[in-house]
């Protein structure tokens, strides 16, 4: 892999980490948050709901702003607004200016890793992505399980404003390594705002992550009001897919889903994620209604899922040369149903060295099956398509972690719907969730059928020797074709 594709992927990982380090790091807070605003807890809920809203309706727009003004200038003006942002959280007097900073924290976080993937895969040629997506998707993998171990540690031992406070030198290094390596390369066409494409899409995409706070709550007088927003959202979402066919630079261009290998990863994708994302929601809240663990004691041991992750990151890249993606996706992705199978089986009585090898290969397994489809994702998108693509695939993603947060909470209410517990959560509540989440992990794996053995050979360093021996045959055959037609003349 070249240098400079390396420092930008480090740095583009950096920035990744620090938003979601900051975006779970926060929930273990509210609390003494609202202590500290003379609010109730509940109330608080509306930093995070802001936040994501945000993110939904600005995630959308940050391929045309890239193209605008240019990858670093949006890179690092997002850096320093996040930074920015985040002190504004820290020093926060009341629950008002707490929101407010957030929502500008959530503009600054719409840019901030979306156009740093943006000028990775500008940077970098397609046989060095495997490599480039690893070091993006590792930090994106260790922010939401590190981030309540790291709240719940400020937040008991100092205060909570440090988990804001510690962005404040991940940033300035963020941004004067930005500025020292990454290039400025605005795109050659400057394409009019799509704002027609723009208000649908933020309507709708707002309105779903909107609907997803208020299932994860769990009040049952949410499930009507949420399936109607999200009726709604579908439909506002149907106009959005409509409208950009009619104009010629969409602010999302669906178009894209028509490749193979990028509409894999966006539909079955999508699916797997919501499995991935939802463990760090519904684990560690196990290990504390049903194993009976404090807070930091439930982050400490799914730190093991972390480590796991941490530990595939260079597998990731050798099994991702090695084998073929469609096999690496449906052979990791059974040992994901099955190791979520198994998590199902674990029990307050279970040692815990045996708890820590489950959620070791728990993290292995969600660590190849993230690596892999972001890395597959951009296989066969032409140079020229990837802001499109990487706009359309950072939306699904934003929406797949708010959906997986979901899937938990709604499985987990139709366990005890099923028990007859009223929220009463017990240890069979918890494992009839992990059974639903399980079969549809299982059911995400049947699309990745459609997938050929020969996608993404371009991402292992293969397609090239390909094309120049089918070059080679080709002129081998017009040679012999010449020399026949040679022959019977003469």
């Amino acid at each position: 892999m070249e240098k400079r594709a390396l420092t930008i992927s480090l740095i583009v990982g950096g920035a990744m980490f620090m938003e979601n380090l900051d975006a779970t790091a926060l929930s273990t807070a509210l609390p003494q948050m609202a202590k500290s605003f003379a609010v109730s807890p509940v109330h608080m809920s509306a930093g995070i709901t802001f936040y994501v809203v945000m993110l939904a309706v600005f995630i959308p727009v940050s391929g045309w702003v890239a193209d605008r003004f240019g990858t670093r200038t949006v890179f690092s003006g997002a850096i320093t607004g996040f930074l920015v942002s985040s002190i504004a959280c820290g020093i926060s007097q009341n629950l008002t200016q707490f929101v407010i900073a957030r929502i500008f924290q959530g503009i600054a976080g719409a840019m901030m890793v979306p156009v740093g993937r943006l000028t990775i895969l500008k940077n970098t040629s397609k046989k060095d992505l495997v490599t480039a997506i690893a070091y993006i998707t590792w930090p994106g993998l260790i922010g939401p399980i590190a981030g309540p171990l790291i709240g719940g540690f400020f937040t008991t031992y100092f205060t909570w404003h440090w988990i804001f406070f510690i962005n404040i030198p991940l940033g300035l290094l963020a941004l004067a390594l930005t500025h020292r390596y990454i290039p400025n390369s605005p795109a050659e066409i400057k394409r009019p705002l799509d704002w027609v494409g723009f208000i649908l899409s933020g309507l709708s995409l707002s309105g779903i992550m909107i609907a997803v706070e208020m299932i994860s709550a769990g009040h049952p007088g949410n499930y009507s009001k949420s399936g109607l927003l999200l009726l709604v959202c579908m439909l506002l979402m149907a106009a959005a897919v409509y409208s950009s066919k009619k104009i010629k630079y969409p602010l999302i261009d669906y178009s894209i889903l028509k490749i193979r290998t990028f509409a894999v990863t966006i539909y079955s994708g999508t699916l797997a994620r919501m499995v991935i994302n939802m463990a760090p929601f519904l684990l560690p809240l196990m290990f504390q209604i049903g194993f009976g663990l404090n807070p930091l004691q439930a982050g400490a041991l799914f730190m093991a899922s972390m480590v796991g992750n941490l530990a595939m990151k260079p597998g990731a890249i050798w099994v991702t040369r090695k084998f073929d993606f469609r096999s690496v996706l449906i052979v990791n992705g059974l040992i994901l149903v099955a190791i979520t199978f198994v998590q199902a089986l674990l029990v307050p009585d279970t040692p815990t060295w045996l708890v820590v090898i489950v959620l070791f290969v728990s993290g292995l397994s969600r660590s190849m099956q993230f690596s892999s489809l972001n890395t597959l994702a951009y296989a066969d998108i032409p140079r020229e398509k990837m802001s499109n693509a990487n706009t359309l695939y950072s939306t699904v993603q934003q929406v797949g972690l708010g959906l997986g947060v979901a899937l938990g909470a709604v499985a987990l209410h139709v366990a005890s719907l099923i028990h007859h517990t009223e929220k009463q959560y017990t240890m069979a509540d918890f494992h009839l969730a992990l059974y639903i989440v399980g079969i549809i992990c299982f059911l995400s794996l049947l699309e990745y059928l459609r997938l050929k053995k020969t996608d993404g050979l371009n991402l292992r360093g293969l397609a090239p020797e390909i094309e120049s021996s089918q070059k080679t045959n080709q002129l081998q055959e017009k040679r012999l074709v010449y020399e026949t037609s040679s022959e019977s003349g003469q």
